[in-house]
């Protein structure tokens, strides 16, 4: 059960993503990068912290550098440098990439296993920290983190008059059964 869970919150990320995206797309540019105060000050900060970290997680969990590795528009690897780090300044790329980045969790939770969740996890926190956990306690994490930022970004939403609409998991697995 818990890894049927697990390929649902990857549906759920996809899911509020390409919703909260396409909500983005109807924002100007200097809208989307107004600080408003949020943890990563805008919209278009708060989209590049959950891409950065999405990508920082599958490497760790999966092992596969490729699924994590941001490129510039040369296709050089951009190198992490902070929490806050813009990856992409364009919009539009972003959104794309953060499309690629869903679609590789997805397919990646899809080949998860009881045995795999069970076992520990072992990697180098951002702050050089050898840190261990349950694998399971791990992949909570990040589906938890990416729904906690995306909770700022509805209430951003919300304060410029733009109604996210339901953003319940819930309703994901309601409308995945009809």
């Amino acid at each position: 059960m818990l890894v049927e869970q697990y390929t649902l919150f990857a549906r759920y990320n996809t899911w509020m993503n390409t919703r909260l995206y396409a909500l983005a797309a109807t924002l100007t540019d200097t809208e989307r990068r107004a600080d408003r105060g949020a943890f990563f000050r805008s919209i278009h900060g708060t989209f590049n912290h959950l891409l950065l970290v999405e990508r920082i997680w599958l490497h760790r969990l999966s092992g596969d550098a490729a699924l994590s590795t941001s490129r510039d528009a040369d296709g050089n690897p951009i190198r992490y440098r902070g929490l806050d780090q813009e990856l992409y300044a364009d919009f539009d790329l972003l959104r794309r990439e953060q499309a690629t980045t869903d679609a590789q969790v997805e397919r990646w939770t899809d080949g998860l296993d009881a045995a795999v969740l069970a076992g520990p996890i072992r990697y180098r926190s951002t702050d050089g920290t050898e840190r261990e956990h349950p694998y399971w306690q791990a992949l909570t994490h990040l589906f938890n983190h990416q729904t906690h930022h995306r909770g700022q970004l509805t209430t951003l939403f919300s304060q410029l008059g733009h109604d996210p609409g339901v953003t319940d998991l819930i309703r994901l697995a309601w409308e995945l059964r009809t």
